[in-house]
């Protein structure tokens, strides 16, 4: 029986990505290996649409209705599509972005109450998505909608039928956790908007520009505006346009959109540097080439197919966040509200470092170094815009989401894996900035007691999980100590070399297990490492055992 020798041949391609910079072009084409509806039921929390590799814009579909499974804006048992917004993420449990959506229709246009609004049915039978490309008739309109994307632009394909037909573009609608705080369009000429939206949600104070190109003049254009209240107060404006067109049978509408977290300026040089022609198939083609590339850093064998589009789909998956965000020009708006300029790096954001230091970020050392020297440098920009290193950060916003300090693994890992050229001396000011934050999250406990008690969590401002924070700051506090050797500096690395020992003191002998502890050094009664608690993180006492 024939199996896949998958491991001996991903050492061999990682080795050889170490060596080599040549990027040739794979015969393979890896973008057909990619199943993009994969965690798209359940509660996957994917989406279908299109992104380049770590791209700023993810352009897809949305069903148009909130909820949890709708947190990356698409179900797969849904029926509706509401809008093709340029932002989405991946794999969360907290719904936010959606920005930017558009929804073509002929008319007259089917419209539900909200939430849902303006929408139409849809079947997957007349529906495809590979890497870098999605594809669905909207079938009240008869209307086929291709989405491709840049790093920082969105590409839409509209096939109209012959009729009255028209594209809305509404900033006001926002779904699950998000909230329009303010949003304008402006009209630059008759191909042309720009605008922006800014709202509150998981990410807090959000800013997307965006300039948009037609490829075909709008005959006319609508535009309703309506105050946004909140608390009783008048906080902004919601701005929907309708752009209206004839249409003849087959015709095709190209747009072409840039955002930018800076500025609408800043969204125009996005759009001329990236997407300054109305060819989508050849915005699709780059995209394509360089998911090819990207995905063809690790080739497998085996005569399953299915097992190669798992193993694809799962790395493409690793190619979705981080995101860019910073604009070709280097600027970028940042956790302090300012806006930054980069020296020649790419900030990047969208870090979910929970979720992600333990596996994803040590493979992105192999297949991705040089974007891991702009991630930490993005993450010594990011501590010393706002004072501590990110934790789940997005779109220049802290959403403090999930524990530990695990920007420090990282950045300590590509530190003594040799990678880039950021400054390890600041790096490690970061790291032990971080991890001395008394009032952040039961540090104090921490470094006081060696331990986070799990009965005092107002006093140390520990909230919950004690038992997983202990276990995640040792090891973070073991990494400290790693690149403090390193770099010589012997008392640093002792200091960090005691407090990472910290996992000690919640073994409890008796039962065999890490085990939540009170501040008087006593264990939690009637522990059962099956249980899922308030003092362990999304897991239990069996996952934590092997945490050290």
């Amino acid at each position: 029986m024939k199996t896949p020798i998958l491991s001996l041949l991903i050492i061999l391609a990682l080795f050889g990505s170490c060596v080599s910079n040549k990027q040739t072009q794979p015969a393979t084409d890896y973008t057909q290996l990619v199943n993009p509806f994969i965690g798209t039921d359940f509660t996957g929390n994917t989406y279908p649409g299109t992104q380049a590799p770590f791209g700023m814009v993810q352009l897809s579909p949305d069903n148009g209705l909130p909820g949890w499974d709708r947190i990356s804006g698409y179900f797969y048992p849904d029926s509706t599509i509401a809008g093709f917004s340029h932002t989405h993420l991946s794999g969360t449990g907290a719904g936010d972005l959606y920005d930017i959506s558009f929804m073509p229709v002929t008319l007259p246009y089917q419209e539900a109450e909200a939430p849902l609004g303006i929408y139409s049915k849809f079947s997957h039978a007349d529906e495809e998505a590979s890497a870098g490309y999605y594809r669905v008739l909207l079938k009240d309109y008869n209307i086929n909608v291709e989405l491709t994307a840049t790093e920082r632009c969105g590409i839409q394909r509209y096939t109209f039928p012959k009729g009255e037909s028209a594209i809305f573009l509404n900033l006001k609608k926002a779904m699950n956790w998000d909230f329009t705080n303010d949003s304008y369009i402006e009209i630059v000429d008759s191909c042309t908007i720009q605008g922006y939206r800014f709202s509150d949600g998981w990410a807090r104070d959000q800013h997307v520009y965006f300039r948009t190109r037609f490829s075909k003049p709008f005959a006319s254009v609508d535009i309703d505006t309506t105050a946004i209240q909140l608390k009783g107060k008048r906080v902004g404006t919601a701005y929907i346009a309708r752009f209206n067109f004839d249409t003849t049978e087959g015709e095709q509408i190209v747009l072409s959109t840039a955002l930018s977290g800076v500025s609408m300026e800043g969204a125009a040089k996005n759009l001329a540097a990236e997407a300054s022609h109305n060819d989508f198939d050849k915005y699709l083609a780059e995209a394509k080439d360089n998911w090819n590339r990207q995905l063809g850093k690790i080739e497998i064998t085996g005569d399953n197919r299915d097992d190669k589009v798992n193993f694809y789909t799962a790395l493409y998956h690793t190619m979705i966040a981080p995101t860019i965000y910073s604009d070709v020009d280097g600027l970028y708006y940042g956790p302090d509200k300012k806006i930054h300029q980069t020296d020649g790096w790419v900030n990047y954001g969208t870090f979910s470092l929970w979720d992600t230091f333990r596996a994803a970020h040590p493979l992105l050392t192999y297949t991705e170094p040089e974007r891991v020297n702009d991630m930490v440098k993005s993450f010594i920009a990011f501590y010393e815009q706002n004072g501590r290193l990110p934790v789940w950060n997005f779109w220049g916003s802290e959403t403090d989401m999930m524990i530990g300090y695990h920007a420090v693994p990282v950045i300590v890992d590509a530190y003594l894996k040799g990678i880039g050229n950021f400054d390890a001396e600041k790096a490690l000011e970061a790291c032990v900035a971080t991890a001395n934050l008394d009032n952040y999250r039961g540090i104090g406990a921490y470094k006081k007691l060696g331990y986070i008690p799990y009965n005092m969590n107002d006093e140390y401002n520990a909230e919950n999980w004690s038992l997983s924070k202990t276990l995640e700051y040792a090891f973070d506090d073991y990494c400290i100590a790693q690149m403090a050797q390193k770099m010589g500096k012997t008392q640093l690395a002792d200091e960090f070399y005691k407090r990472s020992q910290n996992y000690k003191n919640v073994y409890n002998p008796a039962s065999g297990f890490m085990q939540p502890i009170d501040d008087k050094g006593i264990f939690i009664q009637n522990f059962s490492p099956d249980d899922y608690t308030a003092h362990i993180c999304e897991s239990n006492g069996w996952h934590y055992f092997w945490s050290v």
